[in-house]
């Protein structure tokens, strides 16, 4: 009725306010709706994030530190804190590998959608011809496990070594043996951390991210659950991606399971992740 009236009188401020009112309830609509959608076990956990190059050499482990500034990104633009537990750098770019954890209510609801293998072509930075290349990376994100969830660790299983956390181009962070991997002997599950500046931290935190590591390879084991939190692990190579980003011959992001793409490359290797993640979470069955 209001709205009638003002197009009749030709009210152009009430009109934009109700234009405005609108566009804020849909807004907030969305966010209901998605928040509805976020009810699985540990949806509202923090999240721990492993990214590590595959296929393509140096160009996939500058991927793979592509990869992690996007995700920490979102995580800032999203007001979810972070803490990079470990990281290993490129030989001459990029990471061999890195650990994050990210702190917020949900945290681990919104990034399981990038669990999977991410594919990028572009024309290499580090080819002397300036030809194409195709690289790949993974992205394996699981909950971080609070001590009421039962997971059992034997320390007999545990092998603990402690060594000189190093920066890059092999800088020491400190000359004590702070840094620390723990490997867990029957399942071959490794986790390094050296981003603390004690030890007594340093194993703290790996030992967090094994409990979520092996809360995860027991469900897979005792059931097929593990398929609601956490996409199937797949080669990081062809034919496996989630999700491609082509910066030439054309620009474009495309998720294969969504089929949702968008021509702003720039804005999402800065973190515009959530067209992405929001269509992921509407593909989820109701219950």
């Amino acid at each position: 009725m209001l709205y009638e009236l003002a197009v009749e009188e030709n009210e152009t401020d009430i009109l934009s306010e109700i234009e405005t009112g609108l566009e804020s309830a849909g807004q907030q609509f969305e966010t209901i709706e998605l928040k509805l959608m976020l009810d699985d076990e540990f949806d509202e956990n923090n999240a721990i994030i492993n990214i590590h190059p595959g296929a393509g050499g140096v160009d996939a482990q500058d991927w793979a530190g592509m990869l992690m500034r996007m995700h920490l990104r979102w995580c800032d633009q999203h007001n979810y804190t972070t803490e990079v537990v470990d990281i290993t750098n490129g030989d001459e770019a990029g990471i061999k590998g890195a650990t994050i954890l990210a702190k917020g209510t949900y945290a681990f609801g919104y990034l399981k959608a990038e669990s999977g293998v991410h594919r990028l072509v572009r024309l290499s930075p580090f080819d002397y011809n300036n030809k194409r290349h195709t690289s790949f990376a993974a992205v394996h994100v699981t909950p971080e496990i609070d001590d009421s969830v039962e997971v059992e660790i034997n320390n007999e299983d545990l092998r603990i070594d402690t060594y000189r956390a190093s920066g890059a181009g092999g800088q020491h962070v400190n000359v004590t043996d702070s840094a620390v991997r723990i490997t867990h002997i029957p399942t071959g599950i490794i986790i390094q951390c050296q981003n603390e500046r004690s030890q007594h931290r340093n194993r703290e935190i790996a030992m967090k991210v094994l409990r979520s590591r092996l809360y995860e390879h027991l469900r897979a084991q005792r059931d097929e659950e593990l398929a609601k939190l956490q996409p199937e692990r797949r080669n990081i190579d062809f034919g496996s991606q989630i999700r491609s980003y082509v910066l030439h011959p054309y620009q474009r992001v495309k998720d294969n399971r969504t089929s949702l793409e968008t021509g702003n490359v720039d804005a999402v290797l800065n973190g515009d992740l959530d067209m992405f993640i929001e269509g992921f979470l509407k593909m989820k069955p109701t219950k």
